[in-house]
């Protein structure tokens, strides 16, 4: 059977993967989650964790913020670290620019799992209709449930409710998704990188 290994930033990363994963790859019995305590620890622990998994038949998911840098030289350094790793082939993602714009991408999510009314009819807005584009994605979502959104806590009830079918608004959760859904079909190329691309 193979595992597949999520490495990320956060922890709420992993509540939220978790809750789309049960839905995403019910199949799926051995998911795994390495969590580090943010993205420096990530970056300098990274490479040791790849290099230390020795389970065969394993794939990898590596997945981060891209917060205020530039996305692809955040990608790229991923790529690179698992390529030092010996594992070109771990699958990299870049959450533009927060974790929360993926749930700003599906508002009824957000509605239905943090049980407020009224926010799914504003999906329309021009902050929500692309909210990769926003700079300030977690600020944004506190401010639009009054509050009601905690990190880890949120992430585990919105994520249940999370569209899975390509419809959230957020196009970096759309190629995460698809990545993934990829990767445990075997369906990547020689550099790691999805095909498709």
């Amino acid at each position: 059977m193979t595992t597949l290994v999520f490495l990320l930033e956060e922890p709420s990363a992993r509540e939220m993967l978790d809750g789309v994963m049960q839905r995403l790859m019910p199949q799926m019995t051995d998911i795994r989650f390495v969590v580090f305590e943010g993205k420096q620890d990530m970056m300098h622990g990274l490479e040791r964790k790849l290099r230390g998994w020795l389970a065969p038949d394993t794939r990898f998911v590596v997945f981060r913020d891209q917060d205020s840098a530039d996305c692809h030289d955040v990608k790229q350094a991923l790529v690179e670290i698992c390529r030092r790793a010996g594992r070109p082939d771990a699958l990299t993602r870049v959450a533009c620019r927060e974790l929360e714009s993926f749930y700003l991408g599906d508002l009824a999510a957000v509605e239905h799992g943090l049980e407020l009314n009224g926010l799914a009819t504003r999906q329309d807005g021009r902050k929500y209709r692309s909210p990769d584009g926003l700079n300030n994605a977690k600020e944004e979502l506190i401010r639009l449930t009054g509050g009601h959104y905690q990190e880890r806590a949120g992430s585990r009830s919105i994520a249940r409710h999370l569209r899975i079918d390509g419809a959230n608004r957020s196009r970096s959760f759309n190629v995460l998704l698809a990545g993934i859904q990829r990767l445990t079909r075997g369906a990547t190329g020689a550099d790691g990188q999805v095909i498709g691309e």
